[in-house]
């Protein structure tokens, strides 16, 4: 995301921010990694080392994370603002996708069990 667009909406994320030691890492890049690890699925630790520390990303995408009054989170009026529609699945959907559809050929063909074996 180029950083034009991310500053239309760092203020959204800046809502979350709590009143304590100045901010060591860049917003851009913490957001970069949540648009990263979305689509993904990829774990936390996984993340390439191009980014922030894990643990602080982690901590933003929770507070960013946590509902308001109305049931909303800032990850999610962020991400609608920025124009991200989302992946189609994650990478565990897309896997789970991939062993039902294999298990269902195999049902078909007379493959289940333990007969294979």
């Amino acid at each position: 995301m180029s950083r034009e667009r991310f500053e239309q909406i760092e203020p959204l994320l800046e809502q979350a921010h709590r009143n304590t030691k100045p901010r060591t890492v860049d917003l851009n890049e913490v957001w970069c990694a949540v648009l990263y690890l979305l689509p993904t699925g990829c774990q936390w630790r996984a993340l390439p080392s191009d980014f922030p520390k894990w643990r602080t990303m982690y901590s933003y995408f929770a507070k960013w994370s946590e509902p308001d009054s109305q049931g909303v989170s800032l990850l999610e009026q962020a991400l609608k603002k920025s124009g991200w529609r989302g992946p189609n699945q994650t990478g565990t959907q897309r896997l789970q996708h991939i062993l039902d559809r294999g298990r269902t050929e195999c049902e078909e063909l007379g493959y289940g069990g333990l007969q294979g074996l």
